[in-house]
């Protein structure tokens, strides 16, 4: 199954090249060069795998999933499966993944609802990105419904299977990429939020964002996309094992409804139906439009986007802005400043979520360091006559950093975020070298 086009030919073309079946003949996998194995070996040798806090972070909190996290389509490929990554269940193979990447795609791979705090769960495993669902008072709030329709559905059925079955009162888009809206139909009516009876809330910017990036270049990103997501190759050891934030994008029906109020001030404290909701803006980091938000009455901090379990893109491949390193890793730290200490958990619209204020706040301050180094390393490179590629190739991570699992890079690579830093200064140019 493909994804429905019904919505907007041009808004979901990212989503239908991502779902469309490859007609290029297959042939045969290359074996791995010996620098490919060292490499591994290496890795192997120098990370600290025993240390298993992430896996039981992702598996805290576990309620109940279904088989496989099936979502079945209306043909015989289902718009969503874990099936095809059952093969992460054995142990890095040698020879064809690297082993932190392998670590990486188990974490991803466990699905199902999970209880974060009272009152706040999230459904992880089921598309790319994560939901999560608060309970208000009389209804429910939804933060990010996925990418499809159906998988969203499919989460929000999860949920009723094991919770009061109270309406979906709100919806909360944290930012303008496709996998944080697009399931929006498949947990409210758009008749509803017309009507009144529910409500859409997003960012400033929000619509701006989805248009630009989704639609105006939408064809020329949807095409990139089918690289950096590896979404032709087939699910396996020599194919497609992870793409870092999740394990896929589902195939389902991409859909938008537009937000029906938003927040337009840097902070704004809200009252959601006895819900306590302390919102954060911060354009210019993930995303040109980009929220965070506090719940002071279950001491939980959703970082959205800008704090994951991998390094994020300064550059992303498939295209998008180039986003500012120097102001996503001050957002960081006003956060940590603001909720840090106030926190019990912090979650995200991806990954699974980091316990205990102390582990919080050590987190906060090494993503925030992360970006500021590669920000900060690279104009200092390129103000010494360092070209892009120079300092793609010279710069390396901090030894206070490079053995943190949560500045590998499993989405976004040091390479390509130095030269983003690089196009971000100097638009892009190359100057010649001096001979």
């Amino acid at each position: 199954m493909t994804p429905s086009c019904s919505f907007s030919a041009a808004l979901v073309a990212l989503a239908c090249a991502l779902g469309a079946p490859s007609t290029s003949a297959q042939t045969g996998p290359k074996a791995p060069e010996p620098s490919t194995l060292q490499a591994n070996a290496e890795m192997a040798k120098t990370l600290p795998f025993a240390d298993r806090r992430d896996f039981d972070d992702a598996l805290r909190g576990f309620v109940a999933t279904v088989p496989d996290a099936l979502v079945p389509g209306t043909g015989a490929r289902p718009v969503w499966s874990m099936k095809l990554y059952d093969f992460l269940k054995a142990d890095a193979p040698a020879d064809t993944v690297n082993p932190s990447l392998w670590r990486q795609a188990q974490l991803n791979a466990i699905h199902g609802l999970f209880q974060v705090t009272d009152r706040v769960y999230q459904v992880r495993g089921f598309d790319l990105a994560n939901m999560t669902i608060v309970e208000g008072d009389t209804t429910l709030i939804v933060i990010d419904p996925l990418l499809s329709a159906e998988t969203a559905r499919a989460a929000l059925d999860l949920y009723y299977r094991h919770r009061p079955r109270k309406p979906v009162g709100t919806v909360i888009y944290t930012h303008g990429h496709v996998d944080h809206f697009g399931g929006v139909r498949g947990v409210v009516d758009e008749a509803d939020v017309k009507a009144g009876k529910a409500q859409v809330l997003a960012p400033a910017g929000f619509m701006e964002t989805a248009v630009a990036e989704n639609i105006l270049a939408g064809n020329a990103m949807s095409r990139r996309a089918q690289y950096q997501f590896g979404s032709l190759l087939p699910p396996g050891a020599r194919g497609q094992v992870d793409t870092g934030l999740g394990k896929a994008l589902a195939h389902g029906t991409v859909s938008l409804i537009a937000p029906t109020a938003t927040i337009d001030k840097p902070s704004d404290e809200r009252t959601i139906d006895g819900v306590q909701f302390v919102f954060h803006l911060v354009p210019g980091s993930e995303a040109p439009s980009e929220m965070l938000m506090y719940l002071p009455q279950f001491r939980v901090l959703n970082m959205a986007e800008d704090v994951t379990h991998t390094m994020h893109n300064l550059y992303t491949i498939r295209g998008a802005e180039v986003r500012d390193g120097n102001l996503w890793s001050k957002y960081i730290d006003e956060a940590r400043v603001a909720f840090g200490d106030k926190a019990d958990v912090l979650i995200a619209q991806h990954h699974w979520p980091t316990f205990g204020p102390d582990r919080i706040v050590d987190l906060l301050k090494k993503q925030r360091d992360m970006y500021k180094f590669i920000n900060d390393q690279s104009l200092r490179l390129l103000n010494q006559g360092y070209t892009a590629a120079d300092i793609a190739e010279t710069l390396r991570m901090p030894a206070s950093l490079a053995r943190e699992w949560s500045a590998r890079g499993y989405y976004g690579t040091l390479r390509h975020n130095a030269k983003a830093v690089y196009q971000k200064y100097l638009a892009g140019t190359t100057p010649t070298p001096p001979t």
